[in-house]
């Protein structure tokens, strides 16, 4: 339920929501970071039932949580020039196909070159600053050597929907990859939550409740479906849908169940004589977010973008292809 306000998001706690602490409820329906939501809490920018509250008051049914969005301070990203593969845009959202390589926004080593950086020069002032100075208009994110389709807002309301979107599963995102090995099965589902290595900072892991990190394990989702197989050369070329968005979900969870996606080596993949010979055509992990659906944050009305495997990507499928034909 949002106000009238341009710049205020309004969220009441449902019963499936009693006892979320307010940050992270706030966070959760903002589509932005704990931190974030902790400091907009101290600044007096979300109220619970119209009055200032603490970080870590619990929500009972029925409460009101309002997001005032102050007013975006300058960007610490800079504009840069750098083309961008448009697939839609209007007044409220931009829908991009990123090329593998490209990291989504600044970050420590990546202070420019990023999708942000391409944004601020393509849109201007017309990205949301919900996300903060350094990600304006970033909703979610695809990671750096995964190419495909990622969708930024326009302004604050455009970025709550789509926020609330991705929290309820009604954004749906479809991918494509080449895994290591044969998916004996034609289809499967990875229930398996997932959380930060307990020993190597850069990776994520599955963790299970119990376990070291468990407290900080979250629900992770994956459908995957396979097209076709090759056999000679020990690969499966499938699809993934992703019920919930964790950081390197989809690449976690396949390494999970003995399956690394070709060319990842962060998770395993990367290693077999094929993927040495080939190395020319493996720009990091074949991974390809090839679909986005979601509904316009401001008519309603469903959207589906697609957009077609990279060249690298459908080269590679033509030497598995070739292979087994030989």
């Amino acid at each position: 339920m949002h106000d009238e306000a341009e710049d205020i998001l309004s969220v009441l706690c449902g019963d499936e929501e009693a006892g979320v602490r307010l940050d992270a409820f706030a966070a959760a329906h903002a589509g932005i970071s704990r931190a974030r939501a902790q400091k907009l809490i101290e600044d007096g920018d979300i109220t619970l039932n119209g009055r200032a509250a603490k970080k870590n008051e619990k929500l009972s049914p029925g409460d009101r949580v309002e997001i005032a969005f102050p007013e975006t301070e300058d960007a610490e990203a800079e504009p840069e020039d750098i083309p961008l593969d448009v697939v839609w845009e209007d007044g409220d959202i931009i829908v991009v196909n990123k090329p593998a390589g490209m990291v989504v926004h600044p970050a420590p080593g990546h202070a420019s070159g990023t999708l942000v950086n391409a944004l601020l020069w393509h849109c201007g002032d017309s990205l949301s600053g919900i996300g903060g100075v350094n990600r304006p208009g970033i909703v979610h994110r695809i990671d750096r050597d995964t190419s495909g389709l990622i969708c930024a807002a326009k302004n604050d309301r455009a970025h709550a929907s789509l926020a609330e979107q991705l929290r309820t599963h009604a954004m749906h995102r479809e991918y494509r990859m080449i895994v290591t090995g044969n998916l004996r099965e034609e289809e499967g589902t990875v229930d398996a939550p997932i959380g930060r290595h307990p020993t190597d900072r850069k990776k994520m892991a599955v963790i299970r409740p119990g376990t070291k990190n468990g407290g900080h394990a979250r629900e992770a989702v994956t459908h995957w479906q396979t097209i076709e197989r090759y056999p000679s050369s020990g690969f499966t070329y499938a699809g993934a849908v992703l019920e919930t968005g964790r950081t390197h979900q989809i690449r976690v969870h396949m390494a999970y169940i003995g399956h690394p996606l070709m060319g990842d080596t962060l998770y395993g993949g990367g290693h077999t004589p094929f993927e040495r010979h080939y190395r020319s055509l493996l720009d990091g992990q074949m991974l390809h977010a090839a679909a986005l659906v979601l509904k316009h944050p401001r008519t309603g009305e469903e959207m589906r973008f697609e957009t077609p495997l990279p060249a690298g990507f459908g080269e590679m499928l033509a030497v598995l292809r070739a292979r087994e034909d030989s």
